[in-house]
């Protein structure tokens, strides 16, 4: 048996060592021993200003940003209310007025 410890993600005991990576087989998680997981939690979100940005904040769209599979256009200066982060390149969860639920890139916004 080895000695190597429990996810930190999903407290799995099957970890396996990857050259310097230790990696969860059940949730994919990734981290060092050096004990780093803690920081990598921890990621920050700043939108255009690099102001940062948390759930429940207002900001407004910076630009003209097209709809993917729609021919409307989300109109730069439009004010999205309670938005949600999330992991992933599109950072923002959101609904906005007239459009519905949408992800947004926080480089595209500005806090409020």
């Amino acid at each position: 048996m080895s000695d190597l410890p429990n996810c930190p993600k999903c407290n799995s005991p099957y970890t396996y060592e990857d050259g310097s990576l230790l990696v969860c087989p059940e949730c994919a998680h990734e981290w060092t021993l050096g004990g780093a997981a803690d920081e990598e939690e921890e990621r920050i979100i700043k939108d255009a200003n690099g102001n940062v940005l948390n759930d429940g904040d207002t900001v407004t769209v910076i630009k003209d940003l097209k709809v993917k599979g729609s021919s409307s256009v989300l109109k730069m200066g439009t004010k999205v209310k309670n938005i949600r982060l999330i992991e992933g390149d599109h950072d923002i969860d959101c609904k906005i007025d007239g459009f519905g639920a949408m992800k947004l890139k926080s480089e595209f916004v500005k806090k409020l």
